[in-house]
């Protein structure tokens, strides 16, 4: 089987030997096959793990698993806690949107973070043949009938070329554990049903059937490049970035044959659907101002260009603090990052300020909201308390909650920031280097 893969990713070029790798692992056993064929072709890789926080105590269990697999093979694991359903509530999308749309969002945030090339996942045959059967009950085009790709910018697929079966029996003959996802069984889900419901019935007309399709979304993909490569020169013509922000002429778009198709194109990378892209069309002759949302960005009909900014995603995830930084803005704040010499000195009086032991805190740090089930250890006790609680005692009105932030190290929390240090990092007689975090309100 490692051949191939070997095989599939070089006939692909989805790796060169200077190509740095992060592996999107989440326990259960499509992943776990994609970080040990990567640790047995000996590719450099880090491990991701999201962390949706929707099965309690199981998606901590799951985290724990992959942190102990990453340490297993010797590579870095750089992990997310997620407030999923909050974010799924907001936008009045499916948990399973919500989640994608955070997944990827943070897997690009860490990517150039961490300079890394790519982000490998664990799809298989298997899966593209799922994909494509939901795509054409939910109505597609083009991208959505070829299933998915080997390569769509920085994501790779390495493990294509097989089949659901085939890590399977990888899994089971190197006797490698692995967690199952309790969900994965539930009907309630569309890819579920189409797994083990459209699946069987399907493969008793073809018992070849991911062969087949195989074969099929080829012969889609290259209809699809005929398409792009002339769709690549009205993007040029179409679409320009500044300052983060994305502007789309509406001119050239209103003169092609086909406007709504074009748009949404455009739109794909920025999560607007196809109704969405009608809608964007039918407004090209309306006033300007009017705004349209997908899960990740907004669209401002201007006029004569439509406008794309990103959405703020951090207040359902972190922002990375990575070591060298000085200063970083998150949510509606700014730190500013020291470090001084413990000999002489003086721990500052102010809320905004905290000093730990630099050599007790773990980098990346990570800043984010709080949520409901954080605990803490106040500072000169050794007992824990939770943040809510923490809130209550302080008074914090309800309508300010949500705007407290804490400063997290590995999976602790190292301060509630504007309220309490840890007690773990707290500086003593041994501390040889502070660390002085400052946060103002911008």
């Amino acid at each position: 089987m490692l051949q191939k893969v070997q095989h599939y990713i070089d006939s692909h070029q989805l790796l060169s030997p200077t190509t740095k790798i992060l592996a999107a692992v989440s326990g259960g056993l499509d992943s776990v096959v994609l970080a040990d064929v990567l640790h047995r072709l000996k590719v450099p890789f880090a491990v991701l793990h999201c962390n949706f926080g929707l099965r309690g105590e199981e998606s901590d269990a799951d985290e724990l698993f992959v942190r102990k697999l990453a340490k297993q093979y010797g590579v870095p694991f750089y992990s997310e806690q997620f407030q999923t359903e909050a974010f799924a509530q907001q936008e009045g999308i499916s948990i399973q949107m919500a989640a994608r749309s955070l997944r990827y969002a943070w897997f690009e945030q860490m990517r150039t973070q961490l300079g890394y090339d790519a982000i490998a996942t664990a799809h298989h045959k298997s899966d593209a043949l799922e994909t494509v059967l939901l795509n054409l009950v939910r109505g597609t085009g083009l991208a959505g009938l070829h299933g998915i790709l080997p390569q769509n910018g920085h994501l790779i697929r390495p493990l294509l070329a097989l089949t659901k079966d085939d890590l399977y029996d990888w899994l089971t003959s190197k006797r490698l554990a692995w967690r199952e996802d309790s969900s994965n069984e539930s009907r309630k889900y569309a890819r579920n049903l189409v797994r083990h419901e459209v699946v069987p019935v399907l493969k008793q007309l073809n018992p070849n059937l991911e062969e087949t399709f195989t074969q099929t979304l080829e012969r889609l993909q290259g209809a699809e490049a005929v398409f792009l490569a002339s769709f690549q020169e009205i993007r040029a013509k179409t679409q320009r970035t500044e300052n983060g922000t994305t502007y789309l002429s509406i001119a050239p778009l209103q003169q092609s044959p086909a406007p709504v198709v074009l748009l949404h194109e455009l739109l794909k990378p920025f999560q607007f659907s196809y109704v969405q892209a009608q809608e964007v069309a039918a407004a090209f002759a309306g006033l300007s101002g009017k705004s349209f949302a997908s899960p990740t960005h907004v669209l401002v009909k201007d006029r004569e260009e439509l406008v794309i900014t990103a959405k703020n995603l951090e207040v359902f995830g972190s922002v990375a603090l990575p070591e060298q930084a000085t200063q970083l803005t998150f949510g509606p704040y700014l730190a500013k990052i020291t470090r001084k010499s413990a000999e002489g000195y003086k721990i500052p009086r102010s809320k905004d300020t905290v000093a730990l032991d630099a050599e007790l805190v773990r980098f990346p740090l990570k800043l984010r909201p709080w949520k409901q089930g954080d605990w803490f250890i106040p500072l000169g006790m050794n007992g824990k308390k939770k943040v809510s609680d923490l809130l209550i005692d302080k008074k914090v009105p309800a309508n300010l909650k949500p705007d407290v932030w804490v400063l997290v190290s590995d999976a602790s929390l190292a301060w509630i920031i504007g309220h309490q240090p840890d007690n773990r990092f707290k500086i003593s007689e041994n501390t040889q280097q502070v660390l002085e975090i400052t946060v103002t309100r911008i």
